[in-house]
């Protein structure tokens, strides 16, 4: 993302003028909406230029809690679209260049017809209860040493609820019950819908799927705890909302 830095803390959004400097193809650009009084669009910009004077290109990771919610959330917009839009250039179906469709957003193919639409990926996250105990697991691909909740991507045919159980039982070796919807949050890495949930435990004993998850243990709400996700994600909200149950 090109931002303009703003102390060690903050970033703001640029303007249209900053990325005219640059060339940019606004042709190309893609609506993402009206916020206030401001038109938003994404550009992509060419890899090989450098950021103009007091301007930078981070990362959106990096931008959390820099730039105000709303512009963050534009922000992860722009990220999937971009990507949509650079993964589907070719048709799935018979190979054929697509072009952007007349009234919606979609890639169409000449050829076939084909409508492709941006990608959205569901994914479960679930905070697993038992008694004044929650469980943690820190999964083998996780940067660092942190624990979170369980998490996994939906399947076909698979209700919400369904994956949560499966998930569960797959990773860890557990059952749940009393399943219940707890909020859901964008998560542009690259293009996840995380849809949250607690669940109370019912029976069995940890078993891990080892080549998946590194260690998995059950934590009182009162005791010491492991280094947790960060406040950006979902996950910290569901166990920051079990750690201030009464």
């Amino acid at each position: 993302m090109l931002v303009r830095p703003n102390g060690e803390q903050r970033a703001a959004l640029v303007d249209y003028a900053d990325v005219a400097t640059m060339g940019a193809d606004f042709e190309a650009g893609h609506y993402l909406g009206r916020l206030d009084d401001l038109d938003c669009y994404a550009v992509q910009l060419d890899e090989a230029l450098e950021a103009p004077p007091e301007t930078a290109f981070e990362g959106l990771r990096a931008l959390y809690g820099r730039l105000p919610d709303a512009y963050f959330s534009i922000a992860g917009r722009a990220v999937q679209i971009l990507l949509w839009d650079q993964t589907h250039r070719f048709c799935g179906r018979c190979g054929q260049p697509t072009v952007n469709a007349p009234a919606e957003r979609a890639k169409l193919c000449p050829q076939c017809g084909l409508l492709s639409f941006p990608r959205v990926s569901p994914a479960v996250i679930m905070l697993v209860q038992r008694g004044d105990e929650f469980l943690l697991a820190r999964n083998k691909s996780f940067a660092g040493g942190f624990f979170s909740v369980l998490a996994g991507f939906v399947e076909p045919g698979e209700s919400l609820e369904e994956t949560v159980a499966r998930e569960v039982k797959e990773e860890v070796g557990l059952d749940v019950a009393d399943i219940r919807y707890f909020g859901s949050q964008p998560w542009p890495f690259p293009h996840s819908l995380m849809i949250g949930f607690t669940a109370r435990y019912t029976s069995g004993e940890i078993r891990l799927q080892e080549d998946e998850i590194a260690e998995a243990a059950w934590f009182s709400r009162r005791g010491e705890l492991p280094e947790l996700p960060g406040k950006l994600s979902i996950a910290r909200r569901l166990i920051d909302w079990y750690l201030d149950q009464p």
